[in-house]
């Protein structure tokens, strides 16, 4: 049994991921902002943490990260203004990390997406380009520090079935289901040689567990 704490735990790979780490037997922690989110969290089989990561400071975050075995980050603005999303996926990304490390967890997981690189090429004046600045700096920040990082970057997302099978090769971006990034995230917590790696993925015919091994 393991200690999972993951930010951004309404989401939903993150809700999804809570049940598969619950039902192979791991304590899961998921920070939420919305309190009315609490129920949908411990159907899941999470113990939820009303937290606003947007907001909260460092020394915040070290105390709920404090006690967990990994970090999983699953969080994000969900769009809007560039400014709130510079604060949420890169500033409390960041903070998490500092708070990981002030706590003395090294197991850290990034939940970011495929093309995530600070040579995205998305236009100035694209809506999504302030994401993706804001993701490929947090990418290479964590990338950077001492934890024991992961980068999982999914493709598109889509509310496929997990079949438990992915292509962790392909050179292009194409789709996942969101079950079988949960699948992914769960195995790369147990998988020692994800560590100090960046996996970009689609759904495939490799199953999870031997595509990340190799």
């Amino acid at each position: 049994m393991a200690r999972i704490l993951i930010v951004g735990g309404h989401g939903k790979v993150a809700l999804l991921l809570a049940r598969v780490l619950a039902d192979r037997g791991d304590e899961v922690t998921s920070i939420i902002r919305n309190p009315h989110q609490s129920d949908d969290v411990h159907a899941a089989g999470a113990e939820p943490v009303v937290l606003d990561i947007e907001h909260e400071d460092r020394e915040a975050l070290a105390r709920v990260i404090s006690g967990h075995d990994a970090v999983v980050w699953s969080a994000g603005a969900g769009g809007g203004s560039a400014e709130r999303t510079h604060a949420v996926d890169f500033e409390a990304a960041v903070r998490s990390m500092d708070a990981a490390r002030d706590a003395d967890v090294t197991r850290y997981v990034m939940v970011s997406y495929f093309d995530s690189s600070p040579q995205h090429g998305i236009p100035a004046d694209d809506p999504f380009h302030a994401y993706a600045e804001a993701k490929a700096a947090a990418d290479e920040y964590l990338r950077a520090t001492s934890l024991d990082w992961t980068v999982l970057g999914p493709s598109r997302l889509t509310l496929g079935e997990g079949t438990g099978r992915i292509d962790a090769e392909a050179a292009a971006s194409q789709q996942v289901s969101r079950a079988n990034v949960a699948l992914v995230v769960a195995q790369a917590l147990r998988e020692p040689a994800t560590i100090h790696r960046t996996i970009r993925f689609n759904d495939g015919d490799t199953p999870v567990d031997e595509a990340l091994a190799d």
